[in-house]
């Protein structure tokens, strides 16, 4: 515990044993696994057209096209996300290990599904949906960065309890 609390982190792991059991164990564990890098590469393209119509007024359709791409794999790994939550942890959503995680995952999902309804509609300028896209994209950047923080937890929770079952080993 003093070495919890000297890092700065909650007396709590982030996963208990039955629900790291569940994790490792699911087929979902390996989707979100792929579709979170997949997603991130989809942003890395999209952002790069987007920047590229904003700032030169070319590629419009393409920058379009990737938003609506990066909007579809973002829906795909909520729905997945959402799934591997109820195996893991017994809910949907709002599990209170990722609870701020998915609130700002539906901040994110408002504006991409903003963007495309704006597209869809014709509402508004190209570059004032692409305001919308860039304003989803800085969301969506803050979410992954809290999505790594988390990832980056769960793994330092992993030796600490291999640390704890050595102590106890030691005691005996």
């Amino acid at each position: 515990m003093a070495l919890q609390k000297e890092r700065g982190r909650p007396n709590t792991p982030l996963y208990t044993p039955d629900q790291r059991q569940r994790r490792d164990a699911t087929r979902w564990t390996l989707v979100q696994g792929l579709l979170a890098p997949l997603q991130f590469l989809v942003f890395l393209i999209s952002l790069v057209l987007v920047l590229n119509y904003m700032i030169n007024g070319s590629g419009l359709e393409a920058a379009a096209t990737s938003v609506i791409v990066k909007t579809l794999v973002l829906l795909t790994i909520m729905v997945t996300g959402a799934i591997w939550e109820k195996v893991v942890f017994g809910q949907y959503l709002f599990a209170p290990a990722f609870f701020w995680e998915d609130v700002v995952s539906f901040g994110v999902i408002a504006l991409h599904v903003a963007y495309v309804l704006c597209w869809l509609a014709g509402y508004g300028t190209p570059q004032q949906q692409m305001w919308i896209a860039l304003a989803a994209y800085g969301t969506y950047v803050i979410n992954a960065a809290q999505f790594l923080m988390k990832l980056q937890a769960a793994r330092q929770d992993e030796p600490d309890k291999e640390l704890d079952m050595g102590l106890q080993g030691a005691l005996k």
